[in-house]
């Protein structure tokens, strides 16, 4: 008995026009996570169909549940669309099968096959009711859901269903640059832009000897968290301790949060012309700390006209934290190893700054030649989806 895996587009079926530009991509992005296994790919407008080894199935499916634009997917028993062989093949899947009660629901995408969907359901009912003792059918809560799909050249059998990960598919949006600290909130961020489609880098600003390198590597393992979503991220570590020493020496402590995050951004834009993104993404949440009430947030967006992402602005911590552990980063971002952003943090930082109060404190120290020097001194990571030794990067 010869199975496939047969994928849900979901999100994906609702475009019009551009359904093939998204399916394509759905497909490649597919073809490029499983390149290191023995497995054919087919797709059309509705469903795509891996065939695989058998001994590779549990890995496969590790690997499709990190892919966007994959709602559903199943493993399914391939049959000839005929009902003799259709029959054949239910009675001996059922033999192997421990259930009392079922359900049976066909899908009847080949109009030209001469029996209806309703009317196959009662057939196949009356099959299992026949070939199976002790069974019952309960069309409200069945034990063993029995799925039939008919289309042209074959049709599929199968009893289970496995979430995907939804969303789009990664690269059919341009990309994106996330500001990655290593806190909690941010691969979040990332996670989520990479679900609509955002392929992403990562911009860690680094301040040593502020920061140690336990907390670049905690980042270096963030970003591999991330790559599992795609095929490889791009982390740009900035030097940040120059610009951020002369802040904390010139400017009002209470301004100095402000003043350092108006830099970031700055520096943001001027990588995202550097590495072709058309976006900052970052983990700014609403009210969560000074730097991010909507005050603070107008005027330190003040110095860039880059759209701004903040996927995770109206969630609440708890929310976030429970989405940092479904992607397994919140054991990592948990680490006590402190970034630029909550080591110098001044105990009053103020909560609604004024924009002209912050371009008066930024004219205390000519930052615009060291933001150029942090620009151009960018140190780059490739970190890819696979385990990767990166101590002679530390």
């Amino acid at each position: 008995m010869k199975r496939v895996i047969l994928i849900k587009y979901g999100e994906l079926s609702t475009k019009k026009g551009n359904r093939n530009f998204f399916i394509n991509t759905l497909y490649h992005n597919v073809k490029n996570k499983l390149k290191n296994f023995n497995v054919s790919i087919f797709r059309d407008r509705s469903r795509m169909y891996i065939e695989f080894q058998d001994s590779d199935l549990e890995d496969i499916k590790k690997k499709l549940d990190c892919i966007f634009g994959i709602h559903m997917y199943h493993i399914a028993y391939i049959v000839d669309t005929n009902i003799d062989s259709i029959k054949d093949l239910l009675i001996q899947l059922v033999q192997n099968l421990s259930f009392n009660t079922f359900k049976v629901e066909t899908k009847r995408s080949d109009k030209t096959f001469p029996i209806h969907s309703q009317e196959m359901n009662h057939i196949l009912g009356g099959v299992v009711l026949k070939n199976k003792r002790n069974v019952f059918v309960d069309v409200h809560n069945p034990e063993l859901f029995i799925k039939l799909e008919i289309r042209e050249e074959h049709s599929y059998i199968y009893f289970n269903a496995y979430s995907g990960a939804g969303g789009y598919p990664i690269g059919t949006q341009p990309k994106g640059l996330l500001m990655l600290s290593g806190g909690i909130d941010s691969p979040v961020a990332g996670y989520l832009a990479m679900k609509r489609g955002v392929p992403i880098d990562c911009v860690y600003f680094e301040a040593i000897p502020h920061t140690s390198l336990d907390a670049r590597n905690k980042v270096i393992e963030l970003s591999k968290k991330l790559a599992q979503y795609t095929n490889e991220i791009h982390l740009h570590i900035v030097n940040f301790t120059p610009i951020q020493e002369e802040i904390y020496k010139n400017c009002h402590p209470t301004y100095c949060i402000t003043i350092m995050r108006r830099m970031m951004y700055r520096i943001m834009e001027k990588l995202a012309d550097k590495y072709h993104g058309l976006a900052i993404v970052n983990g700014e949440s609403v009210g969560q700390v000074a730097s991010q009430t909507l005050t603070s947030m107008r005027v330190i967006n003040e110095v860039t006209s880059m759209p701004v992402l903040r996927p995770v602005a109206c969630f609440d911590k708890l929310e976030i934290i429970d989405l940092a552990k479904k992607i397994n980063t919140y054991d990592i971002s948990i680490l006590p190893y402190e970034d630029c952003c909550t080591v110098f943090v001044p105990k009053h930082p103020v909560i609604n700054p004024s924009l002209e109060q912050a371009i008066k404190e930024e004219e205390k120290f000519n930052f615009s030649d060291m933001i150029d020097m942090a620009v151009e001194k960018v140190d780059t990571i490739v970190v890819v989806d696979e385990e990767k030794e990166f101590s002679d990067l530390l």
